[in-house]
């Protein structure tokens, strides 16, 4: 790996670990993962549990540990209890643990004792050991009630008392006893099942399908992105016939390939992200619905009055504009993109005469970041582990909100994404001279192909399997991993396609876009949870119209930074920040309203913050744009990363009737998916020959010139 970025200085980051011994030797040169959906299985002594759908998996002391967990579910939060249901080793051991052998995009191989490799491949309702002659062992914290076997003893059927049955076969004969103990030395490859489950019941006629298909298993999955809005799944097979897989609700959303023939609807298993169905084929296709990326709004105003009270607004935020006093990555970071929105929102109103000042801020507050001379802080590269991370971050755990320990790099950096990306469009100049730097910051979380370069990981926060992002970094986590705000990750790959926008980057936007539109199907998903919802249980339901934090094996209601019952911060931090493609996000505006009026009771709280109540009031718009304007209006503050005048043009871009779409000449027309088809947007994505930087250069210089020939005495 190289020892620095290019653009960046190196730093010795003494706040994160050495990656540990864990991980094989071979993959500790390359830069590694930093928020896989397997990363507890390399952190400190790598024995917390993970969920690989299905099962929870634990690895410890030389055994794996396989739960199908039971759901617990209160009105405050879900989670899966974890029960050592069936355990498997060759040779037990008190200090060797496992070594993580290989990692790609759907699974991570783990080598115990034994010789015992465990390729665990998500989505398999089968765990996998390959077995090279060792003495098996099995145990279970259960009563055995029964075990029967098939003739040739590479069938057996176990159930326990806590009304679990579980199939475990075997590619050679396997001398299992009563009590699971093992006979003799065993060579092959085990494939463990759960069939049913007094809690969690599986319909007994799946047997047939996991005898079908127990021959054939996965050893590893790659994702192929190469064509925009589509994610192409392939998996690698060992053994003879059809590989069977389990798919997630979004999966069976935006699923075109194998195709509904290829479906087994009747089997399926209850996970903490909804059933899972089987699906039969070693390779898939997702294709996500194109989405417009645009810098301005969508819909437009209405009249010139609205225009009017924006660009009131607009100067007197423009002119209070003042030096950023903080060094957090975070909130410096919502400080120029709230600054950026005010550019975007003055070329949307044609006050251009405010345009020049703003984008002086800009420079002023960016350019340090990008050329090392910024007091206090800086971005720095940690070749540790692959990334780019602050001064403070690499000294301070706890600094930057732990940026150092690859916590929340989509957030922090998608907010810099975003004022480079207005910047860039403002300024060409300064966009050359600063591209390095621009391109560094958004490939530290949006790398497709790291093999080129080698600088940082493939999409260090994008869980491909999911199709959403963690923010957890290298912290262990008994749930697993994280995320908190999905609008901030929204807003992390919208701004890396305005990026792409800004410098004519074709491939930059359209990965950007459509794992943006992934991220925000999601959200949709998991972390909104309408009236209706059917993935998550009544009791949840009822208390709950949006997730505070999202687990790999939990959901709870309560935020890293506030209670539960604020109900108004659980809406902001899933609002935030607002921007055109919040219209999407939030286009269900059944939803919406049942969102802000489960939200209202709480804004009367004695402390709600002025720019909470702002957020709730924005959403209010998309149905009662009268009621919410009259409230924003009597706002006497507005969150750090946002303004007066972003709030009145969301609400005035909202419209309950035709609007009038007034927007500078420079506007470059984006497909949108309402009024465009997918071949339409993928050749806009290829066109190359005119790029979008030259031709907004030629606007701008149409701009330069109109400005000329009206001076006076010209």
């Amino acid at each position: 790996m190289q020892a620095m970025c290019g653009s960046f200085p190196a730093v010795n980051n003494t706040a994160a670990p050495d990656p540990p011994p864990l991980f094989a030797q071979n993959l500790i040169n390359r830069p590694l993962p930093t928020n896989a959906a397997w990363q507890n299985f390399v952190l400190k002594d790598g024995n917390q549990p993970e969920y690989i759908h299905p099962y929870l998996v634990l690895s410890e002391r030389g055994a794996l540990t396989v739960c199908y967990p039971a759901r617990v579910v209160q009105p405050a939060f879900i989670f899966q209890a974890f029960v050592a249901n069936l355990i498997i080793s060759c040779a037990p051991s008190d200090t060797v643990t496992h070594t993580l052998t290989r990692f790609d995009d759907l699974s991570v191989t783990l080598q115990l004792p034994g010789p015992l490799t465990v390729p665990l491949v998500r989505g398999s309702p089968y765990i996998t050991c390959i077995v090279k002659g060792g003495h098996l062992k099995f145990s279970t914290v259960h009563a055995v009630l029964d075990v029967s076997r098939s003739n040739n003893d590479t069938k057996h059927k176990v159930q326990f008392n806590n009304g679990q049955t579980w199939l475990i076969y075997s590619s050679t004969p396997l001398k299992l006893k009563p009590d699971l103990t093992v006979s003799g030395a065993f060579e092959g490859v085990l494939r463990i099942a759960i069939l049913s489950h007094k809690f969690n019941e599986v319909a007994d006629e799946n047997e047939q399908v996991l005898d079908r298909f127990r021959t054939c298993y996965p050893v590893s999955g790659h994702v192929d992105l190469s064509t925009s809005f589509r994610v192409c799944y392939r998996w690698k097979k060992k053994g003879s016939g059809d590989l069977l897989m389990l798919s997630h609700p979004v999966h069976r959303q935006i699923m075109t390939l194998p195709g509904p023939d290829k479906v087994i609807p009747e089997f399926r298993y209850k996970s903490m992200d909804g059933d899972l169905v089987g699906i039969v084929g070693d390779s898939w296709v997702l294709e996500e619905t194109p989405i417009p990326i645009n810098w301005y709004s969508v819909k437009g105003f209405q009249s010139q009055e609205e225009i009017q009270t924006v660009i009131s607004a607009l100067e007197q935020d423009a002119a209070d504009l003042k030096r950023i006093n903080t060094t957090s990555t975070y909130f410096y970071g919502k400080a120029i993109a709230r600054a950026a929105r005010l550019a975007l929102i003055a070329e949307e109103t044609h006050c251009h005469s405010l345009i020049p000042h703003i984008r002086e801020f800009l420079e002023q507050s960016i350019t340090p970041w990008l050329d090392g001379t910024f007091e206090g802080n800086g971005f720095v590269y940690d070749s540790k582990w692959g990334g780019l991370i602050s001064i403070d971050g690499a000294r301070d755990s706890g600094a930057d909100f732990g940026l150092g320990v690859y916590n929340d790099h989509h957030y922090h950096f998608g907010y810099f994404c975003y004022a480079i990306a207005v910047l860039a469009k403002l300024d060409h100049d300064w966009a050359q001279r600063f591209k390095p730097q621009a391109y560094s910051i958004v490939k530290d979380f949006l790398t497709v192909n790291p093999e080129e370069g080698m600088v940082y990981p493939r999409l260090r926060n994008f869980d491909l399997w999911k199709l959403h992002s963690w923010a957890g970094g290298i912290t262990e986590f008994a749930d697993g991993r994280n995320q908190e705000s999905s609008s901030e990750a929204l807003n992390a790959y919208y701004s890396a396609a305005l990026l792409g926008l800004a410098y004519g980057d074709t491939d930059l936007i359209g990965i950007g876009s459509a794992l943006a539109a992934l991220e925000m199907r999601s959200a949709k998903a998991w972390w909104h949870v309408p009236l209706n919802s059917n993935v998550y249980e009544s009791e949840f339901v009822e208390e709950n119209r949006v997730m505070g934090v999202l687990w790999a094996n939990k959901r709870d209601s309560a935020l890293w930074f506030a209670p539960a019952d604020w109900r108004e911060c659980r809406l902001g931090i899933q609002l935030l920040p607002i921007l055109p493609i919040t219209e999407i996000l939030f286009s269900d505006v059944g939803f919406v309203k049942e969102l802000v009026e489960w939200t209202v009771p709480a804004l009367s709280r004695e402390g709600v913050g002025e720019g909470w109540k702002g957020f709730a009031y924005a959403l209010e718009s998309v149905y009662d744009k009268d009621s919410a304007l009259q409230k924003v209006k009597s706002l006497k503050g507005y969150d750090d990363g946002n303004s007066l005048t972003n709030l009145l043009w969301w609400i005035y871009t909202r419209g309950n009737k035709q609007a009038t779409q007034l927007l500078p000449e420079d506007c470059l027309p984006v497909p949108n998916q309402e009024d465009i088809g997918r071949d339409f947007y993928n050749q806009f994505l290829s066109f190359k020959e005119t790029t979008q930087l030259e031709l907004q250069r030629l606007a701008a210089e149409v701009q330069e010139l109109k400005k000329y020939c009206q001076s006076p005495g010209q």
